[in-house]
């Protein structure tokens, strides 16, 4: 494994850093993936279409639809990396994902219809994956689609319902998984489409969560009619299309690293500006031990990160490499953000929006959110068991 950049990276990186100085739509008010208010969703349309023209987004797209087959492999984590530095908005909705999908698995027709709207900006998608009965264990899913007609008018009819849905109140397309088999194997019968959020029969209702603020949605499909030529790959094969456009998406894993170092830097500053006993508390000998232990898995974390990005571009990836990543990062953020409101003491109480609350309740809401990361891609206890039976060949849970 190999630590430092090359040179390339480095320049590149340079490039990266000074355009998103220069065109980024300003610092997000909160921790975590984030749904922006609707005011905000015109500019980072703008952004993101900024970013695509660039060539620092759909990297690996094909060359047609402005990709780069030569660039770095590392390139889109850089970006990923830079836009967390600058503390912005990264581009909004689970375009990554379907995109990758796309250029898998999609016909040219879909290529050529969805990829440039989604390089400019006009489409934003979202992700149509969780239940309320299929979260941890996606391949349960109950929403169902079933085949009317032949030929040219056939279309698929799909009854169901969504959760946990980030930015579905936003999108204009949806990144759809629904059996169209209900016989066959839990990982089998089912099929991927690409569907559009106006279509009747969709209604998202947005949920307020712990934090005050709606990043996810439900979504609710009555008789939701897609034309079979929206179906991403064949049919009944929507299970391999889904794993494979998700295990393409690395480049968050990087940014993630980039955001905890940016925690910690704020830890210590909070710790310099909050008193404890007539003093700041950073003068404090057990304050300093805690932030130099967090300050440590910090540094673990991106060691883990690298060697994560070291075995993509090798090819020796393991199945369990992204399972421990997820959980280690998830509970040292947790970690970090609980620290901050117990450096406050009873501020910590304060809420945002309170003309006393420090930082202006970042670290409220941080901590709050916190337990989404340890929920969202899979519970953690859930990926713990998969570790041991995947990772580490143990017997398998009794079912």
């Amino acid at each position: 494994m190999r630590l430092e950049p090359t040179p390339e990276l480095e320049a590149f990186r340079g490039k990266v850093r000074a355009f998103v100085a220069e065109h980024a739509p300003g610092v997000k008010a909160h921790a975590g993936v984030r749904a922006p208010e609707p005011e905000l969703m015109p500019a980072i349309r703008a952004w993101t279409a900024r970013l695509y023209a660039a060539g620092l987004l759909g990297i690996d797209w094909p060359a047609e639809y402005g990709g780069r087959p030569d660039a770095h492999p590392l390139e889109p984590s850089v970006v990923a990396e830079e836009i967390a530095r600058a503390r912005t908005w990264a581009p909004v909705g689970a375009a990554s994902p379907a995109s990758a999908a796309l250029v898998e698995f999609g016909s040219d027709a879909q290529r050529a219809r969805f990829l440039p709207r989604i390089r400019s900006g006009d489409d934003v998608w979202c992700q149509l994956f969780s239940e309320p009965e299929a979260g941890s264990d996606l391949a349960s899913l109950r929403t169902r689609a079933r085949r009317e007609g032949e030929g040219g008018d056939a279309v698929f009819v799909v009854d169901g319902q969504k959760v946990w849905t980030t930015n579905g109140q936003h999108a204009d397309m949806g990144y759809l998984l629904a059996r169209t088999d209900a016989e066959a194997p839990k990982h089998k019968g089912i099929t991927a489409f690409a569907l559009d959020m106006r279509s009747p029969g969709v209604e998202v209702r947005p949920l307020r969560e712990l934090t005050g603020t709606t990043d996810f949605n439900e979504v609710f499909l009555d008789g939701v009619r897609i034309p079979a030529a929206n179906v991403i790959g064949r049919v009944d094969d929507g299970w391999r299309v889904a794993m494979s456009s998700l295990a393409r998406e690395r480049s968050g894993v990087a940014a993630r690293g980039v955001e905890l170092f940016a925690a910690l830097e704020d830890l210590v500053r909070l710790a310099e500006e909050v008193p404890a006993g007539g003093r700041p508390a950073l003068d404090d000998a057990a304050t300093r031990q805690e932030i130099g232990g967090l300050a440590a898995r910090v540094q673990v974390n991106a060691a883990l990160i690298a060697l994560a990005q070291s075995r993509m571009l090798h090819g020796t990836e393991g199945p369990a490499d992204a399972l421990l990543g997820k959980i280690f990062f998830s509970e040292l953020n947790h970690d970090l953000a609980d620290f901050g409101l117990r450096l406050q003491g009873t501020d910590g109480l304060l809420t945002e929006g309170d003309p006393a609350v420090l930082a202006a309740g970042w670290w409220q809401d941080a901590h709050l959110y916190s337990r989404a990361f340890t929920i969202a891609g899979g519970a953690n206890e859930v990926l713990r068991t998969q570790i041991a039976e995947r990772g580490l060949g143990m017997p398998r849970e009794p079912r």
